[in-house]
Formats: structure tokens, sequence, C-alpha cells
């Protein structure tokens, strides 16, 4: 009975390590880069979520099966998106390889990877 609880420890440990590790990799990029590492990709976690962010200022995403459009910019070192709907909200951008962290004030970070578009829309 106790190697399966030591077992779940041990995996949650590992995880919290790696995360922490590639928390200390992430390096806070200034607008040029956001724009060099951004532009004419999709932002996705794999699963749940992807933003096309085209070279024009357009974003496509969807989320959890609902799709939203509208305009992406780079703003005094932030990463600002605003969909057709909804008011802006602006992002620093952290980074390491292709992975990539949006931290926006009082909201949760968003996390994920940045890949060639998959021609989704």
């Amino acid at each position: 009975m106790k190697i399966p609880i030591l077992s779940g420890v041990i995996v949650v440990a590992t995880a919290l390590l790696a995360h922490a590790h590639a928390e200390q990799n992430l390096q806070k990029l200034t607008g040029l880069q956001i724009r060099a590492k951004l532009a004419g990709l999709e932002f996705t976690d794999q699963t749940h979520f992807y933003e096309l962010y085209e070279r024009s200022g357009r974003v496509a995403s969807s989320s959890m099966g609902r799709k939203r459009s509208g305009k992406w910019r780079v703003e005094k070192d932030q990463f600002c998106v605003e969909y057709d709907t909804e008011p802006a909200k602006c992002y620093e951008v952290w980074a390491s390889g292709n992975n990539v962290e949006l931290r926006g004030e009082g909201l949760l970070p968003l996390q994920g990877v940045v890949v060639p578009p998959t021609g989704r829309k």
C-alpha cells in the first residue's frame, strides 16, 4: 500500500522539478524578439487551444472548440491580442526554444509551444 503512495509522490515531485527547471530557462523577450518568435506561427498547447498569428497582424483562434478572430500587435515590449468582441489583452512574452509563456497582469500564464501553421483556421 505504501509503494503506490510513494510512487505518486515521486511522480508529482518530478513534475514540479521539471516545471521549475523549464521556468528557469525562460527569457523575457523584447518587442523585436516577440515579433520574430510569433509572427507567422501558431501558438498551441497541442490539445486545448491554438492561436495563429498571421504576419499581417490578424489572429485566428480556437479554444475548446470556440473559434475567434481579431488582431495582434507588439506594443512597448508586450504582445497584445484583441479579439473582435473583446478588449485587448497585453502580455509579456517569455520563451525558451519553442516553449512560450504569455504572462499578463492579473492573469494566469498561458503556456504552449510555437509551431509552423497547421493550415487550420
